[in-house]
């Protein structure tokens, strides 16, 4: 069965910064983009940062542009997710997503999420 685990959530005060990490296992991860999205309450989640399967295409959401940092680690299986300058704003769990779109099928999965707390 295909795992996704996401850490290094936390509460932590406005301006600080957190690492989340995202380790895959069951599925051949080098082949596979990954995502960090993000769930507030009361809004949809969103994707926050997402990295090609070589690490070649970076997209970030113009919320987090300058301030997060997304990474991946193929022979680790793990991606990284840096948050600097953390806000307010920046509280949600976090999910961490694997996605292998084949044109003929499609392979996504989801982490369980972790808690990021910005509050002083």
């Amino acid at each position: 069965q295909v795992q996704l685990v996401e850490t290094g959530g936390g509460l932590v005060q406005p301006g600080g910064s957190l690492i989340l990490s995202c380790s895959g296992s069951r599925f051949t991860f080098k082949n596979y983009a990954m995502s960090w999205y993000r769930e507030a309450p009361g809004k949809e989640r969103e994707l926050v940062a997402s990295i090609g399967s070589v690490g070649g295409v970076i997209n970030y959401a113009d919320s987090v542009k300058g301030r997060f940092t997304i990474s991946r680690d193929n022979a680790k299986s793990t991606v990284y997710l840096q948050l600097n300058s953390l806000k307010p704003e920046d509280t949600a769990v976090y999910y961490c997503n694997a996605d292998l779109d084949a044109g003929w099928t499609r392979w996504n999965y989801w982490g369980q999420g972790t808690q990021v707390t910005v509050s002083s």
